[in-house]
Parts: structure tokens; sequence; C-alpha cells
């Protein structure tokens, strides 16, 4: 017998076709809502002697380009063969009819999402938050090392304005659907346009690698980096950056999440990342890492008010959080983005 109570899941149906389509699945399934993303909807479906995942779009954005589940699925077929550590698509499904958006599934890894400080106190010691660090970096190297045009995305690794197409994206993104108009999300906007670095060599970019995206397994490597929907080929620096405004140092006033796992004793700062990095891909010049924190910092206040008004709207069904706390987190998000911008 399934058991959910979330207007995500259609249990009946959805277990028809774990049945029909998943080699060996067999129910009775049950379907649990996993917390923690606030994009597309994540889902642990067990079975009696297997578990998988299921992603899906937020309530009422079944089409929505912002949040093709599909093209997640492709991206993940597509880095299967890599030295990139990814979960393995077993099943993907465009009919609406079976529970209400298409979704696809992949396999279940065990481990742990070190989401805050409680789950690293439980489970890193302090010793080994450096090599978790270290791991984090290597992956991130991984995946900058894979040349798009051998998984078959030579179409974009020519082209040389990334930057300029993710600024326009979320800009875009931000302004049709809005509740309301935040200045600094404005403004940073359009310093950053006015300071655009020079691209160098196209890679695959994750669009969204932080720590708490990876999934951890128990020897201490990643089994598997989670959430591709942001992922393009352009400029491996904006990933980069990405990590480094979420990597919250003790000292910080002001953090990409609300309860950042990296503020506890034991992590490498911010620097320290940097030079690993460097020291792995071992790029021709030193890039100006300044902008992509910047724009970094505008992207995460684009996407924090971007959930707030889908939160607003009741489109991520239950949530821990209320939708006034998105709200003022992406202005605190905002005045950050256009502290960095300003002093480019």
């Amino acid at each position: 017998m399934t058991s959910t109570t979330d207007t995500g899941i259609r249990d009946d149906a959805l277990s028809r076709w774990f049945t029909d389509h998943v080699d060996d699945a067999a129910g009775p399934f049950r379907f649990e809502r996993i917390a923690g993303g606030r994009s597309n909807l994540t889902y642990l479906v067990q079975g009696p002697s297997a578990r998988w995942v299921l992603r899906r779009p937020p309530l009422g954005m079944a089409h929505s380009r912002a949040h093709d589940v599909l093209r997640e699925a492709e991206v993940l077929a597509r880095l299967r063969n890599t030295p990139v550590p990814t979960p393995v698509v077993v099943g993907t499904c465009a009919d609406d009819a079976v529970t209400g958006a298409p979704f696809f599934v992949m396999n279940h890894i065990d481990g742990v999402v070190l989401r805050d400080p409680d789950t690293v106190t439980a489970t890193v010691p302090v010793e080994r938050r450096p090599a978790v660090a270290d791991e984090l970096v290597r992956a991130l190297g991984a995946l900058h090392s894979v040349d798009p045009r051998d998984v078959g995305w030579g179409g974009l690794a020519d082209r040389d304005d990334y930057l300029a197409r993710q600024l326009r994206r979320w800009s875009t993104n931000w302004a049709q659907d809005r509740v309301r108009v935040l200045d600094d999300i404005g403004r940073a906007h359009d310093r950053l346009l006015e300071r655009l670095p020079r691209q160098g060599s196209a890679r695959i970019v994750h669009g969204d690698f932080r720590l708490d995206n990876c999934l951890f397994t128990p020897d201490g490597t990643i089994g598997g980096i989670l959430d591709w929907e942001l992922t393009t080929v352009g400029d491996p620096l904006a990933d980069l950056g990405q990590l480094l405004a979420y990597w919250a140092q003790p000292d910080d006033e002001v953090c990409a999440l609300e309860n950042p796992p990296t503020r506890v004793p034991g992590f490498p700062t911010r620097e320290d990342l940097v030079e690993h990095y460097l020291a792995a891909v071992r790029p021709d010049t030193v890039p100006d890492i300044d902008f992509y924190i910047a724009y970094n910092w505008w992207k995460i206040a684009c996407i924090v008010e971007g959930v707030y008004t889908r939160t607003l709207r009741g489109a991520m069904g239950a949530s821990d959080r209320s939708p006034e706390s998105f709200g003022a987190q992406a202005e605190r998000l905002a005045a950050q983005a256009w502290w960095y911008a300003s002093r480019l």
C-alpha cells in the first residue's frame, strides 16, 4: 500500500509506472518528499527491496524552462561515462497524466548531504573537514576537465558569451515573474554587464555547485553531484564563484544560506579553495575571481527572490519556511550582490 500526502505525487498511477518502466521495481511503493531543494521537487521512492530518487518540477510549473527535469536527466546521461560523480538515471516520463508533470528517476546513493552545521558536526570530524573541501574541489576540477565536444555539446563549445547570456536570462526571469522590485538586483546587474571579463575555454558549467549539492559516501568521497537543472556550457569560473559565494566563514555577516554548513571549525578559507582549484586546473592566466563572486551573489539573489515568489503563490507545496523569510533573505542577498558589484 502506498502512502503520501504530497500533492506533487499521485500514488497509484506513479506506482504502476514504476512497475512498468523501472527494471526490477516491485511494489508496494512509498513516496516521501526530501527536504532541502527549493527549485525542483525531490522524492525518495521506497520499495520492498530497493530505493530510488524522483525529480519533478514545482507545482503549477510542469513545463517551465527553468525547471526542465527531462533536460536535467539528459545532462546526467551525457556525463555517465566521465570522471564526474553523478547519479544514474533509470527512467524518464514526459506524460503529465502520471503525476501531473514530467519527471525522472535515478538510482539512490547511500550517503549524506552536508546541509547544515549539525549534520557536519555529527558526521565529519574536525580533522577530516579539510579533506572534504579537497574532495569538493577535486570533483569540480573533474567536471571542468570534460571537453563539451566529447559528450555531445559541440554546438555550444565555441560560444564565448556565457556570462552575458546568464545575466540576460536571470534578469528576464526575475523581471517577468515577480511580485515586487528589488533595486539592488537591477543595479548590480547593470554594473556586472559593464564589467564583463573575457571568457576562456568553454567547459561544462554545473550552475549550482556547492557543498550541500553533493552527496558524500561513508569513505569521504563524493558519490554524486546533485541538482543539474541549470547546467550548460560556458565559463567554468562561474562554478568557482558559486562555490565561494556559498562557502560561509565564521565571521561572515551575510550568508547565501540561512544555516550554512561551512561555518563550523575545521574548513579551509575561500582563499584556500581558490588556491586548490587553480592548482588543479592550471589556467593560462590568473582570473579575476572577484567578478565571479559578485555575479554569483547576484544570481543567488535572483534565485531566492524566485523561491519567495513561488512560495508566496503556493507552488512549492508544504514548506518548512514562510514566504516572508525567503523575501527577507532575498533582500539581504540583493544588497550583498550590489556591495560586491559596486567594487568591481
